[in-house]
């Protein structure tokens, strides 16, 4: 039996998806707005091959459609340009997705329909078909991003610009010890388990993420044309992109910064954390701080455990609002049980990939928990993400 949680869950999931394209302009459905993300289309299109492929696929055991479809949708992240022309148009598109998934729902919500299956205990597939679309939902929103980015809105009128603020330590400092990592059970995904326990050192994190002020004087101190700040990684990626500012950054002919969002141009709040980055600005901003900052010598950017340990103890603010950058590559944790089919883990450990926390103002409640895992390339920037720094713990209070 189907729980009607995680029936409701994966239906509220498709809604989303459905809707979000609907509102899209035909024309724009198959194109790319941004090198870094794949068109609208595509993006739908993985969500529905999911689908095909673990439910109809490996539950029902009948992969014909999954088949059809796998040389266009069997990648997790960003496919070859080619593969747009061979989309369908978008009305044939949801047609499509409206018809696989309607079917899904009805077997689903039908005790009987489907076999006996383990990936179906305790709605485990289910939750986690939903939190899967949830991020695919997030990748389009970038997507409306983008394309909102490109089209002429004028001049923006900013009317109270966003005034450059030196970061100063508002840390809290969490004492060395054993600490637990990880979720124990429930519609989680699987490289957030196992549980483990694990040891570390003291250290301070800050209490509020880098905020739009506090980036902004790293732009006015020249942070990305200084290459002391930037690691090797990080100065080639800046030398072939030359880029300036975060993603949706845009500067008025007054001089004065902006945002572009999925409505189009919107203020910039000084104290909002920054979003828009990718991994290796996040360190180069942490190495700017840690010398330009108050009460933030050493500073870097934070460790994953770091943040979920102060998450789960309540010692940090403001997180949920942009993802976090950690300072770590994805690694699954010792002990880590592979699923019994690949497409059961977004997150590979060959790619490359760092994590981020935290989750942003997109992100729907299924994946706002402390241990949730998300994972991208550093170069990464559409991803609404910022970071939140950490530093040497300091002397204690009784020392």
């Amino acid at each position: 039996m189907i729980e009607p949680r995680a029936l409701g869950a994966l239906a509220g999931a498709h809604e989303l998806l459905l809707q979000l394209i609907e509102n899209l302009p035909a024309r724009d459905c198959n194109r790319r707005f941004d090198p870094q993300l794949p068109s609208a289309a595509w993006l739908l299109g993985r969500a529905v091959y999911l689908e095909l492929h673990l439910l109809r696929g490996v539950v029902m055991g009948d992969d014909d459609l999954a088949a059809r479809v796998r040389h266009l949708f069997d990648g997790e992240h960003r496919p070859d340009n080619n593969l747009d022309d061979q989309l369908p148009p978008q009305d044939h598109l949801l047609s499509w997705a409206g018809e696989i998934f309607d079917q899904d729902l009805t077997w689903l919500a039908n005790p009987g329909q489907l076999p006996a299956h383990p990936l179906l205990e305790g709605s485990w597939l289910i939750w986690h078909l939903a939190q899967r679309h949830a991020l695919i939902y997030e990748r389009l929103l970038a997507v409306v991003t983008a394309r909102s980015a490109m089209l002429e809105h004028g001049e923006f009128q900013v009317d109270h610009p966003l005034q450059a603020r030196i970061p100063q330590d508002d840390s809290r400092r969490i004492e060395q010890g054993h600490y637990r990592i990880g979720a124990r059970e429930g519609a989680v995904m699987g490289n957030e388990q196992p549980v483990q326990i694990v040891e570390l050192h003291a250290f301070r994190i800050s209490r509020r993420p880098v905020s739009n002020a506090e980036y902004l004087a790293f732009m006015q101190d020249g942070g990305y044309a200084e290459s002391a700040w930037w690691d090797d990684a990080g100065r080639q990626w800046q030398t072939s992109t030359q880029t300036g500012c975060p993603w949706h950054w845009r500067q008025g002919t007054a001089g004065h910064w902006y945002g572009v969002g999925i409505n189009g141009p919107m203020v910039l709040q000084a104290d909002e954390p920054v979003s828009g980055l990718n991994a290796y600005e996040t360190r180069a901003y942490a190495a700017w701080a840690a010398a330009r900052g108050t009460g933030l010598a050493g500073a870097v950017p934070q460790h994953e455990y770091q943040w979920e340990i102060a998450a789960r103890m309540g010692e940090i603010e403001r997180h949920g609002v942009s993802w976090e950058w950690c300072a770590n590559a994805f690694q699954h944790y010792p002990d880590y049980q592979a699923p019994p089919d690949a497409a059961l883990d977004p997150c590979s450990v060959d790619r490359g990939d760092c994590v981020l926390r935290g989750a942003c103002l997109h992100t729907q409640p299924s994946l706002r928990r402390s241990t949730f895992r998300l994972c991208a390339s550093p170069e990464q920037r559409s991803l609404f993400a910022g970071t939140r720094l950490v530093m040497p713990p300091g002397k204690a209070a009784w020392e």
